[in-house]
């Protein structure tokens, strides 16, 4: 988590494994300094590193739960770099589970971006989409097609929205790839007994949204800059209902209609996102939104279209602070 003490920081050498230090005076002019915010386990992250290091010849991961913040001085710090000598910050991920810690690092993010580090994508933007809820809000007060959703914290009114649906998803407000979501079934399950547990389980505000009939896969539409550029498929793997990777589904490359193409398109962009990849489902009554994601794309694009999505997003970066080729 978040550290205050800031004695000896701003002036010791970043002692990263993965940061190879720029000169002291900080930013060269002909290779602007760009971090990842990220961690250095994950593929996406190096992916992105790596694609960094390709243009400028450096390469820094930014671990979000070592910076430490004086916000009195309006300073932020990683392992004794200032980051506000960064000519820009990726973020990709903001720590290994999702959870609510989240939001108080993108805070700090959201510190430096305002004092004038660009932040990409911005922070503010960002923690609409960490919690399920923000985003389900934002996406329905934009009248972006969802499945009937019932958000409550009384167990009885979160069975009766389970009887009216026939099945229902329950799915926690802080998470990705599917985990933690369960599928009741009102004509085989004790509800209140399931619900009570999930309750139990940490998750005090019930988000329940109708199981909505897919054709085996949903899809991934990725944007960057607000403008299309992929979309893959998510096919689920043996006989689990999840199509996430992490249930065993496999990505495979997929050509979706101008009318999906369109509603992914309007629901990223009521977030203002540099990357984005936006979760649909095609159903019998037509296509529908499940979520806006900040972080997701890479993996699928890479799998599936043989995009190097990083790349692309490096290259977008270096446009907008003005090094573009």
């Amino acid at each position: 988590m978040l550290r205050a003490d800031f004695a000896e920081q701003g002036t010791g050498d970043d002692e990263t494994t993965n940061d190879r230090q720029l000169p002291e005076t900080g930013v060269s002019a002909s290779a602007p300094a760009i971090g990842i915010i990220g961690v250095e386990s994950r593929w996406s992250s190096r992916m992105l590193a790596d694609a960094v290091e390709r243009r400028t010849g450096t390469r820094r991961i930014f671990d979000v739960s070592r910076i430490s913040a004086d916000l009195a001085a309006g300073r932020v710090f990683c392992n004794g770099t200032d980051l506000a000598q960064m000519n820009a910050l990726i973020v990709k991920k903001l720590g290994d589970s999702y959870n609510r810690d989240l939001l108080d690092r993108l805070e700090v993010l959201h510190l430096l971006h305002e004092r004038g580090v660009p932040v990409f994508s911005k922070p503010a933007s960002m923690m609409r989409l960490l919690d399920r809820l923000s985003c389900t809000v934002t996406l329905r007060l934009g009248d972006v097609p969802m499945p009937e959703t019932v958000v409550t914290e009384e167990i009885d009114v979160a069975a009766d929205a389970v009887n009216r649906f026939g099945k229902a998803i329950l799915k926690p407000l802080f998470t990705s790839k599917a985990r933690g979501m369960e599928v009741v079934d009102a004509a085989r399950d004790d509800l209140a007994a399931r619900i009570e547990a999930f309750h139990a389980a940490g998750n005090t505000v019930l988000y329940v949204q109708r199981m909505v009939e897919l054709p085996g896969a949903d899809l991934g539409l990725a944007f960057l800059g607000g403008e299309y550029l992929a979309c893959y498929a998510r096919v689920a793997g043996g006989a689990s209902w999840k199509t996430s990777t992490s249930a065993g589904g496999k990505y495979q490359p997929y050509e979706p209609s101008p009318q999906v193409i369109d509603l992914a398109h309007r629901a990223q962009a009521l977030f203002d996102l540099d990357f984005t990849c936006v979760d649909v489902g095609e159903t019998p009554e037509g296509p529908v939104v499940f979520e806006v994601s900040a972080f997701g794309g890479f993996r699928g694009l890479w799998e599936a279209n043989g995009i190097n999505a990083a790349e692309h997003y490096v290259d977008y970066v270096l446009g907008r602070i003005g090094h573009g080729g």
